[in-house]
């Protein structure tokens, strides 16, 4: 038999070497630089890396190409030199190998993209795909003796990441290794059985686990792994095993990352993954030669004896237990748009200070007035002012009035969705208003971050599918059902109307309850945007409030038709505003009311913007159209 990776992974465990990152930082890398770029800036560093594992014993050297894809090397300014990296890295590994004389391997590393797939991020399935593809491809085009794919927890990601080297590269090994929490599931909710059945089924070579906490952890889950893709009957062909963990969890001292776990803890442990019926055996973050060196004499001697500990027959499973949980009611926003009432919804921006009173008394006024629910922006226009949550809760307890909180994913993470999700719940805020948000360079401070993790659609899609499932993002009970009512953004206005439609659809495919519009001054065109809706789709169900804005004046109306994006004045009411003079505010009422009446044909509500904090513009809007909750 030829002594090729599989043959070899068939006869004895092979040792895989350990973190090519940690050495490169301790060498003095930077995290913020691309230890990918490395393969071109500092070759013969990177060279020296891989046989400094080679000594330690490693049989398989993993290329340094991680994140050398198109997204994250963007980061870098780095994505057009995607081929020239990867087939660098490939060349270094090799040349490692051939000059230590062993009979060692190349593992072409890939890793995640670094962005969130749709419908949670921005990225299509069908970009993923072409990213892995262009990676991999010039990993292949340096022969490599397999393709190693670590630190997945997306499904969807990787499963377009091995379908792109399937059809680049059918023959070549695949090892396929996902990273779990210390719960027992990917990031994304996916639990080891899962995750075995789902990679046999992509006919991989190599199912394997890597990353993740340390070898505790990582044993308990390959175990899992094992035991599912053994006791399948529908396995396709020989499957074998790896396991990778890290060095435990990272702590930060003096600056620097350190791995507690130490070497001979590593050594035990590979006997022990060997036991289990692990092939592949190496180290991920925080692993260095001297794990390596302890773990190749584990191996050595476990070879030798050939003596495996018993297993148990059964293996626990870390399946969730899912209990049904009973729901709250649904909010007074949702019962009321269920039952086909119009709804009338006012916004309001939180103040400046820390100061509520005159954000409440002006929710008195629309209360009494007849609004029915109250929604409150979240840093309007990027401007620094008190948290939204915190101004709906006090509009519902101390005005007795429902709010809907304005949800923004510009400039939150995921960890701070997820918490300020679980907060407005608790606060029994409950109707949530995704949306994007205003970017920060508008705003008063233009330094701030923009980034996000998530886009509305996948928000609404968190709110409905998690956390209204009791679970969140990850798949980890959060003790009970939340349950919220989901609203989103719709442009009739849109230049890209076809786009807009697009977007709408996805969000309603998510869950969305609602949807409240810019504002809207030409009824004709929403009909027409309703329409193409319809054309496409089917009838629009999504409850829809549009948006009036009152105008105070011709001033008013040319900033608004001028520099506001979305919002677009017909020359007739531009010119009816200009006529009024100082009767603006009048005229404007008078406007709106007009509007307002063609609004009653498509939609079921209205979402009012009063302008300059004029509530009681709203209360006399209110009386005209003689509209009471």
């Amino acid at each position: 038999m030829p002594d090729t990776f599989l043959a070899r992974l068939a006869q004895t465990p092979l040792l895989c070497d350990g973190a090519t990152g940690t050495l490169l930082y301790a060498h003095g890398a930077a995290f913020e630089q691309s230890f990918d770029a490395l393969n071109l800036e500092q070759p013969a560093l990177v060279q020296e890396l891989h046989k400094e594992y080679l000594r330690a014993g490693a049989e398989v050297i993993e290329t340094n190409t991680f994140g050398a894809n198109r997204f994250k090397l963007n980061e870098h300014g780095l994505e057009n030199r995607v081929a020239e990296i990867n087939a660098a890295g490939v060349k270094l590994a090799r040349a490692a190998v051939n000059a230590s004389g062993k009979n060692a391997f190349v593992a072409a590393s890939v890793g995640p993209l670094g962005v969130q797939l749709a419908p949670v991020g921005s990225v299509s399935r069908q970009e993923a795909h072409d990213a892995f593809r262009e990676q991999i491809a010039a990993l292949i085009s340096e022969k490599p003796d397999a393709l190693i794919f670590e630190t997945f927890s997306h499904l969807p990601e990787i499963t377009e990441a091995i379908r792109a080297a399937q059809e680049l590269a059918a023959p070549i090994p695949i090892i396929a290794q996902m990273t779990f929490t210390n719960d027992g599931v990917t990031q994304y909710g996916y639990t080891p059985v899962q995750v075995a059945h789902a990679l046999a089924a992509l006919k991989v070579n190599v199912i394997g686990v890597n990353c993740s906490v340390g070898p505790a952890r990582v044993l308990s889950v390959i175990e899992q792994i094992i035991h599912t893709v053994r006791d399948d009957p529908r396995r396709p062909g020989m499957i074998y095993f790896s396991a990778q963990p890290n060095a435990g969890f990272p702590k930060a001292q003096g600056g620097r990352i350190f791995y507690p776990a130490a070497p001979d803890y590593f050594g035990d442990y590979a006997r022990r993954f060997a036991e289990a019926g692990v092939n592949l055996i190496g180290g991920c973050c925080g692993t260095t030669p001297q794990h390596i060196h302890l773990m190749r004499l584990a191996l050595d001697a476990y070879a030798r004896t050939a003596k495996k500990r018993p297993r148990s027959a059964t293996i626990a499973s870390n399946e969730p237990e899912t209990k049904p949980l009973a729901h709250e009611p649904p909010t007074q926003l949702r019962q009321k748009l269920d039952a086909g009432h119009f709804v009338v919804s006012v916004e309001m921006s939180p103040p400046r200070g820390f100061n509520p009173d005159q954000v409440l008394a002006g929710a008195l006024i629309l209360k009494q007035a007849g609004a029915d629910v109250i929604n409150v922006a979240d840093s309007p226009r990027a401007q620094m002012r008190m948290s939204a949550w915190a101004v709906a809760h006090l509009v519902q307890t101390e005005i007795g009035m429902e709010s809907v909180l304005h949800f923004p994913v510009r400039g939150r993470n995921l960890l701070r969705v997820h918490g300020d999700l679980m907060a407005a719940h608790a606060l029994r805020v409950r109707n949530i208003f995704a949306c994007m948000g205003d970017p920060a360079a508008t705003g008063d401070y233009p330094q701030a971050t923009d980034a996000y993790d998530i886009v509305p659609s996948g928000l609404v899609k968190l709110i409905k599918q998690h956390f209204n499932e009791g679970i969140d993002h990850a798949g980890t009970s959060i003790g009970a059902p939340c349950s919220f009512t989901a609203g989103v953004a719709c442009d009739p206005n849109a230049r890209d109307v076809a786009r807009e439609l697009k977007t709408l659809r996805k969000k309603i495919e998510a869950g969305a309850d609602f949807c409240l519009t810019q504002p809207v001054f030409e009824p004709k065109i929403a009909r027409e945007f309703l329409k193409r809706y319809a054309d496409e789709f089917g009838k629009l169900e999504l409850p829809m409030l549009a948006g009036v804005l009152p105008l105070a004046s011709s001033r008013h109306a040319e900033f608004l038709h001028n520099e506001v994006p979305g919002i677009t004045l017909t020359d007739e009411i531009r010119e009816r505003m200009r006529r009024a003079g100082d009767n603006g505010r009048a005229e404007g009422l008078k406007i709106a009311s007009e509007l307002w009446s063609e609004l009653l044909e498509f939609a079921q509500g209205v979402y009012i913007m009063p302008s300059f904090g004029r509530y009681d513009t709203v209360a006399e809007l209110l009386e005209q159209v003689k509209v009471r909750a």
